[in-house]
């Protein structure tokens, strides 16, 4: 029954040590004001070379629910012509 006792003990000294871990990035996490954390998010948008988030094109694009996105895709044309796409010969 010791044995237990020590796995018990083992146990919580594990989830104080993740709560401490987790305080701790989240206070370093929190030190970024506003400004910084719109800085770093667009240098790591440029990094990627994605778009510009203020076009048009981008903001259509993430703001179209599922559905609407769907239907864009296959009006577009989007499997087409392509093995194993069951049924794209009927359209």
């Amino acid at each position: 029954m010791k044995g237990w006792k020590w796995v018990g003990l083992a146990g919580l000294a594990g989830v104080t040590a993740t709560g401490v871990a987790v305080a701790r990035a989240e206070r370093r996490r929190a030190a970024y004001t506003p400004e910084q954390v719109r800085e770093r998010l667009h240098a790591r948008l440029a990094e990627t070379g994605e778009a510009d988030p203020g076009t048009d094109a981008s903001v259509a694009a993430t703001h179209l629910r599922p559905a609407d996105r769907w239907r864009a895709w296959r009006e577009h044309g989007a499997g087409r012509g392509r093995e194993g796409n069951h049924g794209a010969e009927n359209r």
